[in-house]
């Protein structure tokens, strides 16, 4: 194994020293990233700028914010001071997350998302090269200003994630690197190649955009208690989180299972829904079982086409097998 990251745990009760703790470890196993994601909890930019100041190689990433959460210029400002104090290790990831989050916690419609996004990619872009910004688009006018400081870099990577057609192929029009979730590994390819078409009907190069799979991953030499937080995520995901989830994992095979999880899901049987999810799934969207079986379905992953496996730890993970997953699938164990 080569380039791996992770998501940095976002337990409730988090403390500021395990998180530092967490990175150190991170990069003397020598790990390529550390991703930190934005919900309805601590902010993203916040705890990177903690880990930014506790690191000194490990790359830093946002993982994601939402575009309907603050203006691209003040993303870009952020991300392109956090990528100053960091000394040039910062990498920008964008999404849209969805209409609950986006309505009921910001208060912002859940409007053309793809649209918003495309014109976020652009605009960020334009202001971290340093050029006077001047923009256009449908959603944004633009005019007269430049960034006060010249960036560190002029090319921070600002990735995009994406599990619709459209929206993968808007990452290939416009982004540095793609973040699928809940795609099965063998579909990966698959669905890579809206990204392969995007990039070229742009005049850009597939092979530069570097494609980075967040996976659930759970694993210990107690192989079936790190299964059980696994199967619970992917069901949260298959029956609780709307649309978007269930239609993909459908697209990919497994429409049996996803009606069996989201009816048992909704009907508030949430046992039958854990063992909706089959051993089949787990191992096509999730990293889990043994070390060494986990390590398998990663490696798996790159002959599949990832750059950058992204591991998800699930929030019901205990402390100990988060440790034992970080330090089971660090780069070269």
């Amino acid at each position: 194994m080569s380039d791996i990251g992770f998501v940095a745990p976002y337990w409730s009760d988090l403390k500021t020293e395990e998180l530092v703790e967490t990175a150190r470890l991170a990069e003397e196993l020598g790990y390529h990233s550390i991703w930190v994601p934005e919900m309805w909890g601590r902010d993203a930019f916040s705890i990177l700028g903690l880990i930014a100041l506790s690191t000194k190689r490990i790359r830093l990433a946002t993982g994601i914010i939402p575009v309907f959460s603050r203006s691209p210029a003040v993303i870009a400002q952020t991300i392109a001071t956090l990528d100053e104090i960091s000394g040039g290790r910062m990498m920008l990831g964008l999404g849209t997350s969805g209409p609950a989050v986006i309505e009921n916690w910001h208060g912002v419609r859940f409007e053309k998302p793809l649209r918003r996004t495309r014109e976020y990619v652009e605009i960020i872009k334009m202001i971290l090269s340093g050029a006077r910004v001047d923009y256009e688009g449908e959603m944004f006018s633009l005019k007269g200003f430049r960034l006060q400081f010249k960036p560190l870099r002029s090319d921070t990577p600002v990735l995009v994630a994406a599990i619709g057609p459209r929206n993968i192929r808007l990452a290939g029009e416009t982004a540095d690197g793609w973040i699928p979730f809940m795609i099965p590994k063998e579909g990966l390819r698959d669905a890579g190649k809206g990204l392969r078409e995007g990039a070229l009907s742009a005049g850009r190069e597939a092979d530069k955009i570097m494609v980075c799979p967040y996976i659930t991953a759970s694993v210990s030499e107690r192989g079936d208690s790190a299964k059980s937080a696994v199967r619970e995520h992917i069901a949260y995901y298959i029956g609780g989180m709307g649309a978007f989830y269930y239609n993909t994992v459908c697209r990919y095979g497994f429409a049996d299972e996803a009606d069996a999880i989201k009816g048992a899901w909704e009907g508030g049987k949430k046992g039958a829904a854990l063992e909706a999810v089959s051993d089949r799934m787990l191992d096509s969207f999730s990293v889990s079982g043994t070390p060494g079986h986990g390590r398998s379905i990663i490696a798996d992953y790159y002959k599949e086409g990832a750059d950058i496996p992204v591991l998800v730890f699930p929030p019901k993970a205990s402390r100990e097998i988060v440790r034992e997953t970080i330090i089971s699938l660090a780069p070269g164990a």
